[in-house]
């Protein structure tokens, strides 16, 4: 076999493979993210962020998705924004969804999708769990639901957001 030919074929196996690990990571490419909607990133956003039984909490989480998909210093595509690396829960595009909360995920990632924000949220681009507390003085806290803390980020002395 010509060695072009070698090469084109062993091309061609690795693209197969590479597909065929749907959910895996192959040469920094998500492929997983290449085969979900939009909907679906949102709703693992929401489901494996937030307290699954939580509507408000899902909703929070949909709302730093969309502050951060309006924001040019982010991706822009919601599942861009959700497979950001070390942004949200590991494993958050690829871990399956096995119980009830997928379902209210789901309403709630229409819900988003078609506009609906939580107010308390305002303009927050992050959240951590519930109950932690770090250092920062950047952090200015506007909500606690759904397990989590959102808040944003603020100059210190001018208030301003950053």
């Amino acid at each position: 076999m010509k060695p072009l030919t070698k090469l084109a074929l062993r091309m061609g196996v690795l693209s197969l493979a590479a597909v065929s690990l749907s959910g895996c990571s192959f040469l920094g490419i998500n492929f997983a993210m290449n085969q979900m909607s939009e909907k679906e990133c949102m709703m693992r956003a929401m489901y494996f962020e937030s307290n699954r039984s939580s509507a408000e909490g899902m909703l929070a989480v949909g709302t730093v998705v969309m502050n951060r998909l309006n924001d040019a210093r982010y991706p822009k595509s919601v599942c861009g924004v959700v497979g950001q690396k070390n942004q949200f829960a590991s494993g958050v595009l690829t871990k399956p969804m096995t119980d009830s909360g997928a379902v209210l995920a789901s309403q709630v990632a229409d819900q988003v999708l078609r506009g609906s924000r939580h107010p308390g949220v305002q303009s927050a681009q992050h959240f951590h769990t519930a109950g932690m507390r770090f250092p920062y003085n950047n952090m200015y806290y506007v909500l606690e639901a759904g397990g989590n803390e959102f808040y944003e980020k603020r100059d210190p002395r001018s208030g301003r957001l950053l």
